[in-house]
Parts: C-alpha cells; structure tokens; sequence
C-alpha cells in the first residue's frame, strides 16, 4: 500500500513525544478556551475604558449658585441665559403697618428664593437630578423708601424726564422690584410664579413683569442685542467696579442702584442701514465689537482721534461717544442687559444698568437725547429705579439694613 512520505512519518512523530490523539484533542481545547477567555478579557478592558473616556470626556453638571452671600448672586454670577423681572406695590396704610408688610415680603421672598436656589422647593415641576441655576436680585424702589423712611443710599431717585420718552407707567416703576434669572425658561417660569405667589400672600400686589433673554453666548465673550452689535463691551472691572457700582464703606457697601429702562427697537429700520453706517452709528464694528479708533474689542475708544481733515474717527453722535465714561470723569455703569420680544413690533432691549449714583445715568442719557444717532431706531417705553439690597448671610433675610 503506498503511502505519502508526510503521512508515513505522522505516527512515528506522535509515538516519539509521547502524545495520543486524545491528548492533543484534549490540549487544543484547553489552548482554545484560554484564547476565548484572553479575548474577553481584551474586549472587557476595551469596553471599560470606553466607558471611562465618556464618563470622563461628559462634564459634571455646573454646580447650583448659592443666593447667600455678602452681595446678591443676580449681580456677581455670570449672566444667565433667561430673566424674567416683576415689580410689586405695597398698598399704602400706615408707615408702621406698611414698615411690617415689607418685613413680611423680603422674608418670604428670601425663603422662596433660597430654596429655590439650593434645589429644595418642594414643587414637583422642578425636581430634577441637576442642580439648579438661578440667580435672583430684589430691590426696593425710591417712593416707598421715601414713604417709609427707610435706610437707603441718599442718591436713589425716581429719574427725570428724559427727550423722547414714551412711557408706560403701567410697565415700570413699582415699591419691591425683582430680577430673577435662569439657565433655562422653564425653572424661571416656576420660580417667579411661586415667588410672586408668595409675596402676594405677605401683602403685596403685582404691578407689572417682563421677560428677557440672551443669544447663545460662549463663556467669555460678549453677548449681542437685537441689532447685532455686542453689548456690555464697556463693563468696569472690579477696581472700578468698587467706585463706580457698590456703594461706599458702611450699610450700602454690598448694594446698588439699578435702572431700568424697557427699550423698543426698530429692528427692520436699522438692519436697512448700510453696514459702515451702521457701525459709524454706534461707533464700534459690527462683526468684533471693536472701536473705530482700535484693533480689539476691549481696546478704550479713543474718542478724541482725528482724521487728516479734522473729523472725529468715532463721530460726535455715535452711541458709544456720547456714552464715554470720559464725557464723565471715568464714572462707569455694569450693564446686565436682555433683549426681549412681544411680537414682530416690539423687540428691543431690556437695558439694566447698576451704578452707585443713578446721576450718571441721567447725564448719559441727556447727551443721548439730544444727539444719539441711534435715537431714530430706539424708544424708551418703560422706566424703574431701585435699591438693589445687599446680600443676606445663611439664616438671614434680605433687607436687614432697612430698618438701621
């Protein structure tokens, strides 16, 4: 019988080491089952470190801002993307009676306030695993300042009337002025019901309230308004800050004053303007914000340059010349401003503004009447002024210097 010279030296292979078939069936199992076992592992670790570099890569959830603290959180945390502002009034009966109905309401208003900020208002609309983002800032306005002799900056005044002025006294003013603002729309609808809620409970009565909201803004940079410019450029910082918006060493030094001015827009009629007219109007570029006079955003407008044959490189009308804080002696206002929409025909800005003495807002907007090229495209509708209280400490209540 013939036999492959390969197959005839097989069995002598076998026979020399010892090794019977079975056992080498036997072995290569064994082999194959390591094999599988190493390849789960393999793929075990690789699943594992998938799931390390997501959870990884996901960022933890930002954490609640807390509503304690020396200064109110509305004004020192970052902006948030949504606002909602309502006044209240304080039906006038006696000054003591009155005294103890606001007592009754900043109490409330603290209670409500806080709990909603650390994430514990027991309403099921706002349970949610993420922590909540909300800031609040609660003021009280001149007439009832005046009405109760209470403890308030000598400086806080209703505001005279400005050229141009259209306003609605059912829109603004009011005795207690809130400004709440949120991550999201639907914590700050919840928020400012409860908190209205409650406060009409203590004594008050609602008078008027307006939403706001900001473009999707990255970290950093400088949110625009309806007519596409950036707005805010020229915040102070806290140097300046300290001068300009807090008050002075003593009861007001962690307050403010805030003035606020609802402002239509004519949308359509400015985006009409050519752009360079556009950006001769308000004196800076509409694509970076930067000055005409400079090569950044930030850079300090040079309001005094020339060209060659004499003309102000930033004209004299242009917003942001009228507006310089060296027009005032370097005095400067935070402006937190929203834009808002109630309809085709009437958008426009939000304008919220804090300073120490509301006198400097009255010189900017004197000038700004009088020749703002921009007064053709904006009307001020509504207006309020009011005492932004300073802070409350853990178990305290906001408005505890009223009464010193």
């Amino acid at each position: 019988m013939h036999t492959e010279p390969g197959n005839a030296q097989e069995p002598a292979r076998i026979a020399a080491t010892g090794l019977d078939r079975r056992s080498l069936l036997t072995a290569g199992a064994v082999l194959a089952a390591g094999i599988g076992t190493a390849a789960e592992g393999v793929v075990s670790s690789v699943r594992a470190s998938r799931r390390g570099a997501a959870s990884s890569a996901a960022p933890p959830p930002p954490a609640a801002i807390s509503f304690h603290g020396a200064r109110q959180a509305g004004l020192t945390a970052p902006q948030l993307p949504v606002t909602q502002l309502f006044s209240l009034d304080l039906p006038p009966t006696s000054a003591t009676a009155d005294r103890e109905t606001l007592r009754t309401v900043l109490e409330a208003l603290t209670r409500t306030l806080s709990t909603a900020a650390a994430g514990t208002l027991p309403d099921l609309r706002l349970r949610t695993d993420d922590p909540a983002r909300l800031t609040s800032l609660v003021g009280v306005g001149p007439a009832l300042a005046s009405r109760l002799g209470l403890n308030v900056p000598g400086e806080l005044a209703d505001l005279p009337p400005y050229p141009g002025d259209r306003l609605d006294p059912a829109r603004g003013n009011g005795d207690v002025l809130v400004q709440l603002c949120a991550a999201d729309r639907w914590t700050l609808t919840v928020v400012a019901e409860l908190a209205t809620t409650t406060a009409r409970a203590a004594g008050a009565v609602p008078r008027w309230t307006q939403s706001g909201f900001l473009p999707p803004t990255p970290p950093g940079t400088t949110a625009r308004n309806l007519f596409g410019f950036k707005d805010g450029t020229a915040n102070p910082d806290d140097e300046a800050a300290r001068q300009w918006v807090w008050g002075p060493p003593g009861a007001h030094e962690n307050g403010t004053i805030l003035v606020y001015r609802r402002i239509r827009m004519d949308v359509a009629g400015f985006a009409a303007l050519p752009e360079d007219r556009q950006n001769m109007t308000i004196g800076r570029r509409s694509g970076d914000g930067v000055p005409l006079t400079g090569t950044a955003e930030h850079d300090e407008p040079d309001i005094y340059a020339k060209h060659p044959d004499g003309s102000y490189v930033i004209p004299a009308t242009s917003h942001i010349r009228l507006s310089s804080p060296r027009l005032d002696r370097g005095a400067r206002m935070l402006r937190r401003g929203y834009s808002y929409d109630d309809g085709l025909e009437d958008r426009g800005l939000l304008f919220c503004a804090f300073m120490r003495d509301p006198a400097l807002f009255t010189r900017v907007q004197e000038r700004l009447a009088a020749r703002d090229a921009l007064s053709p495209f904006v009307e001020h509708q509504a207006s309020a002024v009011a005492y932004v209280l300073p802070g409350a400490a853990p178990g305290g209540t906001l408005g505890e210097q009223l009464w010193a």
